[in-house]
C-alpha cells in the first residue's frame, strides 16, 4: 500500500507564500492522477489541485492563479506552491489520488493569519 506523507505547512501572514510537499513510498505520480486536498474547520474536504501522470494540471477556481502543483519524479515527491495566501486558505492540506482511493495521511496544517 502506498504511503503518502505531507509536510511544509506553517503559519504565514496574508499575502505570503508556502510550499507543501507530498512524499510517496513508491513513485505513483507517473501513473495516477494525484491531488492536493484541504479541509478547513467545520467544512468538508475539498480538492484544490490535480496533476495527471502526463503532467496535466487543474485547479479549483478558489486557488487558480495562486497555487501551482508540480512534482519531482526522482524524489517521489509532489509539491504545492501557494502564493498570495488568504485567510480562507487556512486548512489542513492532504495529498491523495484523485479521486481519493487510498488512506488519508495526517496532513499538514496551513494557517494564514496576521
Amino acid at each position: 500500500q502506498v504511503q503518502l506523507v505531507e509536510s511544509g505547512g506553517g503559519l504565514v501572514q496574508p499575502g505570503g507564500s508556502l510550499t507543501l510537499s507530498c512524499t510517496a513510498s513508491v513513485n505513483i505520480f507517473r501513473i495516477a492522477v494525484m491531488g492536493w486536498y484541504r479541509q478547513a474547520p467545520g467544512k468538508q474536504r475539498e480538492l484544490v489541485a490535480t496533476m495527471s501522470g502526463g503532467g496535466t494540471t487543474n485547479y479549483a477556481d478558489s486557488v487558480k492563479g495562486r497555487f501551482t502543483i508540480s512534482r519531482d519524479n526522482t524524489k517521489n515527491t509532489m509539491y504545492l506552491r501557494m502564493n498570495s495566501l488568504k485567510s480562507e486558505d487556512t486548512a489542513v492540506y492532504y495529498c491523495n489520488t484523485a479521486p481519493s482511493l487510498g488512506p488519508w495521511g495526517q496532513g499538514t496544517q496551513v494557517t494564514v493569519s496576521s
